[in-house]
């Protein structure tokens, strides 16, 4: 039995290394052409808190964008105050029409209001390096096509690091091999850079207006429509601070997509994905098993996912010293928050967030 235990947490830990790639956006060594313009959307929520941060650091920016578009999204805060005191473009949002989920209206109107050759697309709560646009913009002239980001996860209190587990598992499915032929490979929503000509042959948000995983199918539209897409970790250069108005809005946050999510992937991604949690699950029964005959090859089981964790997080986010060791605190999280989706999805038909209510199917916002 010892040895089946063995085997199984290290082919668990295995999987995780084939999965994960070191796909950070490289940094600029020479300044990408200046002659297109680029234009920024941000669709805003709520955001009066996230949004000085990312209007700051697009001043900073070594390659300022030409014009940073600001869709007030119905907000009930200081939003359109805060987007003004910058001297941004402020489209004034109106509740989406029947088809369309809020996010991908709020972005079609700010698209349709935008001049640029380039659009980026940032949510509210994104925070950029000062080389970020530049390094952005060279990358996905060189990788051609469409590029995202997974932003560096930052993060301060105790609430928000129980996204550990999660952040990896997002890192994992964005990075991996198999994804690369996988024809409904996504793009991640937080940070989008495209050609208007590229997005206009997929449709835009337009084409996917219903989608509650709107990123995620993005990605498939590019893809069918002959656009490649690109995917990089934001460690050193895009990071975001997720959830800071607390603990329901981060299990809101993840669930509203955990379960719809996983059927985008590739099969050999869910498999891969699946053995290293299976292993990492057992290696934490390691506490409970003490004195028993696998309470050895569990405790080493338990150390390599902690080595192999802090290694992870690097490029995950800012989790502290005590979650990657105490890693199934996270691991406890993400399974209650696949629960709760599964229950939001299956059951209600509908999910949560920002106040809406988004139907499962009809993805019609409430």
């Amino acid at each position: 039995m010892e040895t089946v235990v063995a085997t199984l947490l290290a082919l668990g830990c295995a999987a995780g290394f084939v999965l994960f790639r070191r796909s950070t956006v490289p940094l600029a060594s020479r300044s990408p052409s200046a002659s297109e313009r680029l234009s920024v959307i941000i669709p805003a929520r709520n955001e009066e808190g996230n949004l000085p941060h990312l209007l700051e650091s697009l001043q900073a920016q070594s390659r300022r964008p030409d014009e940073v578009i600001v869709v007030d999204d119905c907000s009930e805060d200081r939003t359109r105050a805060v987007a003004e005191s910058y001297g941004v473009t402020v489209v004034e949002g109106t509740p989406p029409p029947p088809g369309w989920t809020g996010k991908n209206w709020a972005v079609w109107n700010g698209y349709a209001c935008s001049t640029g050759d380039l659009v980026a697309f940032l949510d509210a709560d994104v925070r950029l390096a000062p080389k970020a646009l530049e390094s952005l913009l060279a990358a996905r002239e060189q990788a051609g096509g469409v590029v995202s980001v997974v932003p560096y996860h930052w993060t301060e209190k105790f609430y928000e690091r129980l996204a550990l587990i999660p952040n990896i598992l997002g890192i994992f499915a964005f990075t991996s091999p198999f994804e690369e032929a996988n024809p409904r490979k996504g793009l991640y929503g937080s940070c989008i850079l495209a050609t208007r000509e590229d997005y206009e042959k997929a449709k835009g948000h337009e084409g996917v207006r219903s989608e509650l995983l709107d990123d995620l199918n993005l990605g498939a539209r590019f893809t069918e429509s002959g656009v490649p897409v690109r995917n990089f970790i934001g460690r050193g250069l895009v990071s975001f601070r997720m959830y800071p108005g607390g603990i329901r809005s981060e299990v809101q946050g993840f669930g509203k997509g955990a379960v719809l999510s996983t059927g985008k992937l590739s099969a050999w991604t869910i498999a891969l994905v699946a053995a290293w949690l299976v292993g990492l699950i057992v290696s934490e029964a390691a506490p409970f098993l003490l004195g028993t005959a696998l309470a050895l090859p569990l405790a080493v089981g338990y150390l390599l996912y902690t080595l192999q964790i802090f290694y992870f997080v690097k490029y995950a986010g800012r989790f502290g010293a005590v979650l990657p060791v105490l890693h199934l605190l996270s691991t406890a999280f993400f399974l209650y928050v696949m629960l709760y989706s599964l229950y939001r999805v299956s059951v209600t038909g509908r999910v949560a967030w920002k106040g809406r209510h988004i139907e499962v199917g009809g993805n019609h916002d409430r």
